[in-house]
């Protein structure tokens, strides 16, 4: 009989091909990007955190173990008394299962899945529901199932509380009622497994509720300038099943004015351009210009700093390049939070230092500046009008591209200056920096915490100043072109 686990069986409920690939074929598995380590990372954290819920338990390791040894540890750990157990193990019916916290009283055992989202999910049903079914099968009797997970109310202050960071969901009547879907999609699921690979085409399925490890295999026959690829509101994958794959096979007249502007820019290399519309841009800017970029923290569960909440990120390095006049020379500010600090009183410090009073603030995106901003000002109230004053006085440089005033074909329907950049100067580019997004750029911040070697991590700071001054540099080379395209 096919051997499962809880996580394949969550797996073989988004998709059979899914399961059968990770069975047989895992080295056709797309490569981790840093991103997905770090949610993963993040979650184990979480998992750990949440044990002091009900401390003092016997942990049932996983490395070093076989899944029989497990299974043995946590049932000699029940013979012995304990009535907490941390990833206690079981095995019923051809599925095996690690709990993350097994807790004993009075009433009977409770079972504790605990996750590091802030809400519910159908998954996380069928997660703690297929627990159940394999821990009443394997002879403990499961008298409720509790749902943990992250409380976004959360605000640190002090060492966190985990009785306040977290809540409980009682969903034993959910779990209950989940119990005959689980018998029977673990049937399908192994009888399936005795086969060849199933020929599932792709679908909505590929990224909900997760994005599948095997997309790089399931969907290399769709071609780089897909229906996919289009932008807005649209049933792509509707028209992929009538055989719409390609951007020459779409109908023009079920795409709205930018949509069809993005497939024929494709399509015949057409560039558009509305003078009117970026001289009316350009007429709202003024002089002194201080072009910002911020670079922030993971959103993590657990608030780094007190006074911040779970996933709230916080600065810890900014770029400003200042024009003060039509004729003055450029000038560049930076800053970068030392390592394993509180970065946010240093650098709103320096930020207010680098930005001249009544400046004109370029952001691309600003909505995400003027976030951080704001979250600034509750932290800093003393700051509170000089950061009002940046706020009202900024301007969004995003806005000529997302309204496709500025629209070239290479820039693929995307207004992102990753994709903006490289289309309107295309001799400015992050290709060979070593930190070249802003993912990369949190998971390098956090990783100089835990840095020893000096040289690397003077080289991690060296890249990570480059790539946050390329952000604002990149603004001011933007705003160039516009004015060149407007002098036309």
């Amino acid at each position: 009989m096919p051997y499962l686990s809880k996580t394949l069986f969550i797996k073989g409920l988004q998709c059979h091909k899914y399961l059968w690939l990770e069975k047989n074929r895992p080295e056709l598995k797309d490569e981790q990007s840093d991103s997905q380590e770090a949610l993963f990372q993040s979650g184990t954290d979480v998992g750990m955190l949440a044990r002091d819920l009900f401390p003092g338990g016997v942990e049932i390791p996983y490395e070093g173990l076989t899944h029989s040894q497990q299974i043995e540890r946590t049932a000699q750990a029940i013979a012995d008394g304990a009535d907490t157990l941390y990833e206690a193990a079981f095995s019923y019916d051809g599925i095996f299962m690690k709990a993350d916290i097994l807790h004993r009283d009075a009433q009977g055992w409770k079972l504790y899945e605990v996750k590091s989202s802030t809400q519910m999910k159908a998954v996380y049903l069928n997660d703690i529901s297929v627990q159940n079914y394999i821990m009443n099968g394997a002879g403990i009797s499961v008298n409720k199932a509790y749902f943990v997970h992250i409380n976004n109310q959360y605000v640190r202050q002090g060492e966190i509380d985990v009785q306040v960071l977290f809540t409980m969901e009682d969903i034993t009547n959910d779990v209950i009622g989940n119990q005959i879907f689980v018998t029977e999609q673990a049937a399908k699921m192994r009888l399936m497994l005795q086969g060849d690979m199933p020929v599932i085409d792709i679908g909505p399925y590929c990224s909900d509720p997760y994005d599948c490890q095997f997309k790089g295999t399931c969907w290399q026959h769709v071609p780089e300038n897909s229906v996919f690829s289009i932008g807005g509101r649209l049933d792509r994958f509707n028209l992929y099943k009538q055989g719409i794959i390609h951007l020459g096979d779409v109908p023009l007249d079920i795409l709205s004015d930018r949509q069809r502007l993005q497939v024929e820019g494709v399509l015949n290399q057409k560039n558009f351009i509305n003078k009117e519309a970026v001289q009316e841009f350009l007429s709202t800017l003024r002089y002194p210009l201080c072009f910002l970029d911020f670079e922030t923290t993971y959103m993590t569960p657990v608030p780094l700093y007190d006074g911040t909440r779970p996933y709230q990120q916080v600065p810890f390095q900014y770029s400003a390049h200042v024009i003060e006049n039509e004729s003055s020379e450029m000038q560049h500010h930076e800053f970068l939070a030392p390592a394993g600090i509180d970065p946010r009183k240093p650098f709103i410090e320096s930020l207010l230092a680098a930005v001249p009073e009544n400046a004109c603030v370029v952001a691309y995106n600003k909505n995400f500046e003027t976030q951080r901003l704001q979250d600034l000002k509750v932290w800093f109230p003393e700051h509170g009008p000089r950061i009002d004053g940046i706020i009202e006085n900024m301007v969004d440089l995003m806005v000529p591209f997302r309204r496709k005033d500025v629209y070239l074909w290479q820039m693929e329907g995307s207004y992102s200056i990753k994709y903006v950049l490289p289309a309107l100067v295309p001799e400015l580019t992050y290709d060979a920096l070593n930190i070249s997004n802003g993912e990369m750029a949190s998971s390098a911040w956090l990783a100089l915490a835990q840095e020893n070697d000096p040289q690397k991590s003077q080289n991690i700071r060296a890249n990570l100043l480059a790539y946050c001054g390329l952000d604002t540099l990149a603004m001011v080379r933007i705003l160039e072109k516009l004015k060149e395209i407007v002098a036309c």
